[in-house]
């Protein structure tokens, strides 16, 4: 019963931003319970490696280059994991960046350029996934907040109104969607080592000992860590969940 319930062989997921971090980490854990993954990134060659790894261990797999920005590069890319696949099952809209700067520093620019991968990105990718799932009789939207979606900071304006604007986004979708049987639900990641958490912690003095000191798991998180969640998001263990937004965060968001 328990096998069955998290099983994922025979659905087809979209990981955005795939190629790294917490995307790749998502990935792994998809495929690990079956699910063909489409990594979509605008690094190729990384997006390459990936597709590999999950083929070497059993898994179906392509890489697609795409600007997740632009709707006519997400409309080829739902249109060629429908001509490849069959179908779209699970999307999962992790693409992001950030630019750590106060706000009175921030350029438009960089404002819009945040907004636009880490927000736009997710309404776009979302809307175009959607005629599919419909068609299919349901689907699982999972998109990637942050804990800058609970808690401000002076350094990551353009991000955390991003990631403030995701779990509104999830939760207008998963009341828009739910007479399809689309799920529709956010991860609020906490603090993860990753190739931007490592930036971070180069331009951020003592973030990592503060995040620590305030993490009752007493770590940071990794990749893998994320591999359950998006099992259980992707999976029908969670067909009555819908709109949430769940920590993954070591605790650090329980933290007075």
């Amino acid at each position: 019963m328990t096998n069955h319930l998290f099983d994922l062989t025979g659905r087809v997921a979209i990981v955005t931003g795939g190629n790294g971090g917490i995307g790749l980490g998502m990935a792994r854990g998809l495929a690990a319970a079956g699910a063909a993954i489409v990594v979509v990134g605008r690094n190729e060659a990384k997006s390459n490696a990936v597709v590999a790894q999950l083929t070497q261990g059993g898994a179906k797999a392509i890489a697609i280059s795409a600007d997740v920005t632009d709707k006519a590069a997400v409309d080829a890319m739902i249109a060629r994991t429908q001509s490849e696949f069959g179908g779209i099952d699970i999307l999962v809209n992790n693409a992001g960046i950030n630019i750590r700067k106060p706000p009175h520093e921030l350029a438009l620019a960089e404002w819009d350029s945040v907004i636009k991968t880490n927000l736009t990105s997710a309404f776009l990718c979302s809307q175009a996934a959607y005629p599919a799932m419909k068609t299919a009789g349901g689907g699982k939207i999972i998109n990637i907040g942050s804990m800058m979606s609970i808690f401000g900071a002076s350094f990551a304006p353009a991000y955390a109104a991003s990631k403030g604007g995701i779990v509104q986004f999830t939760r207008a979708c998963a009341v828009a969607w739910a007479p399809d049987n689309i799920q529709c639900n956010a991860i609020l990641p906490g603090w993860i080592d990753t190739e931007l958490t490592q930036n971070a912690r180069r331009e951020v003095d003592g973030l990592h000992d503060k995040v620590l000191a305030r993490t009752p798991s007493a770590r940071w998180g990794i990749a893998d860590d994320f591999a359950g969640i998006a099992v259980f998001l992707a999976s029908r263990a969670s067909d009555f969940v819908t709109g949430t937004a769940i920590p993954v965060d070591g605790g650090f968001s329980v933290q007075g």
